[in-house]
């Protein structure tokens, strides 16, 4: 876990990455938040980035949560507005966190999070990776995820290739509890507590079922909701080339709660 402080900051925001990726492709996404008044308090996700652990691979879903939950209380520490930010499988993680945690957060923002692949995996691998699960939960297969899905922007996608903290495989243990965290983000929608909910979606995304998105969305009952979908962007909304009205919006809602 890392802090990135600015002066006189209003707030903090806990932001937490996406599936094979690592806290250093946010190095942008940081900077902008400091530069409106902003301290950012973020980490590797367990099997991601510099983490010790074998990559790619989980136990639990609930590491996650954890994680995320310690990240939280540190951010604590500054006595300031605190928003969590959740891209994608970081979405799905933060929506999990809020069902299963007492978190004294002000607001959250998920963008594209992961509640439905765009791509189902066939019937017949789905079975075998349940039985796989319980003899072989470590062996890696193919994420699948490339950059010419994830963004338009050349600059990101020239990055991501040299990228060697970039991970291309996950095990089949990991598989099996990001789909179970997508089904009871569903079935615990009731648990989510009534904080601004901010939810942006790539209009174009090639990663994640954006309907399915907008249902989750349409379900959560929450007294403060927002759905911001936007036309012609890739699933990382964030390093798009209108990534700055992006964060403009964003930041809109962070300041409309401070």
């Amino acid at each position: 876990m890392r802090k990135w402080e600015t002066e006189n900051p209003k707030g903090v925001v806990v932001i937490v990455h996406g599936a094979a990726e690592h806290q250093g492709r946010y190095r942008w996404l940081v900077e902008m938040w400091r530069s409106v008044g902003m301290n950012v308090v973020m980490g590797d996700l367990p099997g991601q980035g510099l983490t010790t652990r074998r990559r790619g691979h989980i136990l639990s879903f609930d590491e996650y949560v954890h994680e995320i939950e310690n990240w939280v209380k540190e951010a604590q520490t500054y006595d300031l507005p605190i928003f969590l930010l959740g891209h994608s499988m970081g979405g799905l993680a933060v929506i999990r966190t809020l069902q299963l945690k007492n978190l004294p957060i002000w607001g959250a923002i998920l963008s594209s999070p992961c509640l439905g692949l765009k791509e189902q995996v066939p019937a017949y691998l789905d079975v075998l990776s349940k039985g796989l699960n319980k003899v072989m939960p470590t062996k890696l297969f193919d994420l699948g995820l490339t950059v010419e899905k994830a963004t338009r922007n050349p600059e990101v996608r020239d990055e991501d290739q040299n990228d060697s903290l970039y991970v291309t495989k996950v095990s089949v243990r990991w598989y099996r509890e990001l789909v179970e965290a997508i089904n009871m983000a569903f079935r615990d929608i009731e648990k989510m507590p009534d904080v601004p909910l901010l939810v942006m979606q790539a209009g174009e995304d090639k990663i994640i079922e954006k309907l399915i998105v907008k249902q989750w969305f349409d379900e959560v009952d929450l007294s403060e909701k927002i759905y911001k979908e936007w036309p012609q962007l890739y699933h990382e909304i964030f390093n798009e080339p209108e990534r700055d009205y992006v964060f403009t919006y964003a930041n809109s809602f962070v300041n409309l709660h401070i």
